[in-house]
Formats: C-alpha cells, structure tokens, sequence
C-alpha cells in the first residue's frame, strides 16, 4: 500500500510538472507573439497556472472545513480555460494541432478532478436533532449522587478459600472434574 501510494504520487508530479511546462510555454509565447517583452510572458505564464493550481488546492481546504466552493470553482474553471485557451492558440491550425497542445491543460483539469474528488477525512455528524451552534457548547454540569452505603458481607458470601471444594456447590465440582 505504501508503495502504491508513493508510485502514485510520482505518477501525479510526472505528469504535472510536464503539464505544467507545456501549459507555462504556450502561456509565455502566445503572450510574447503579441506584443509583450520575455518577462511579462512568464509573469504571465505563472500567473494563468499557478492561479489554478492554488484554487484547486483552495478547493480542498475549504471542503475539509464545510465552507462554499462555488466561486473558487467557477475561478478554476475560467483559469482552466484561459490556459486550455492559450494552448490551442499556439497549436498548428487543425483538429489534431488543437487536441494534442490541449493535452497539458486536459492532463491538468483530469488531475485535479482525481485529487480533489478524494473522499476526505470524515468529521462526526451532529445530532439530528441538535442544532450547530450548540456543538462546542461546554457540556452541563452534573452534581455528584452520592454511593449507597456498602454493607459488609455476611459470613455465607465469604468464599471458601483457594483449591477446597465445598460438596454443596456440585456446579463447581464438575467444573474441576
């Protein structure tokens, strides 16, 4: 199991860091082939797929804390399709041209899907009949009831000492038969 995991998880940044290479390219040279200098079209480049990096991984957070997705999500749709958008761009002008340069963001999008679909770590449900405000409520105090009183025991509930038999006791005597 531990290997497996580890094989995954080199799986997962072979193949992100590739994608991620292809997808910073095509981002840095389709903003270079319109105008702007070589730095710009890296800022550039990190800005479009880190952005989308972090929102997945914002996804994730605020899943294990039960907060809303909704908007991350659709900010990861849109830097999704900016970078997929990018890469078509840059690709050779058929069918086949826009499929292959849209592999990396595909790749991507696939990834994140598999990572953030991850089941996770599961937090105790409340009460169905108790509301959420009263879930880190200090528990009530209750006052101590005092023991009954301990009666010492008669003679005929001491026990007999260790390895004697007593002849009127024959479930024990068919015990150590």
């Amino acid at each position: 199991m531990r290997i497996e995991s580890g094989v995954r998880m080199l799986i997962l940044i072979a193949i992100g860091v590739m994608a991620g290479a292809a997808a910073f390219t095509h981002v840095h040279d389709l903003t270079v082939a319109h105008g702007q200098p070589n730095w710009i079209g890296w800022a550039n480049a990190v800005a479009v797929e880190l952005m989308a990096i972090y929102l997945g991984l914002e996804i994730r957070a605020r899943r294990r804390a039960g907060r809303p997705v909704g908007m991350v999500g659709v900010l990861l749709v849109a830097f999704s399709l900016l970078s997929l958008a990018a890469q078509v761009a840059e690709a050779e002008p058929s069918v086949w041209g826009w499929i292959v340069a849209a592999v990396p963001s595909l790749a991507f999008l696939a990834l994140v899907k598999v990572v953030l679909s991850s089941a996770p770590a599961a937090t105790p449900a409340p009460e169905p009949d108790q509301s959420q405000a009263d879930w880190y409520d200090e528990p009530e105090q209750v006052e101590p009831v005092s023991p009954a009183p301990v009666e010492p025991p008669t003679p005929a509930a001491v026990l007999p000492p260790v390895r004697v038999v007593q002849p009127n006791r024959p479930q024990v005597v068919g015990i150590i038969r």
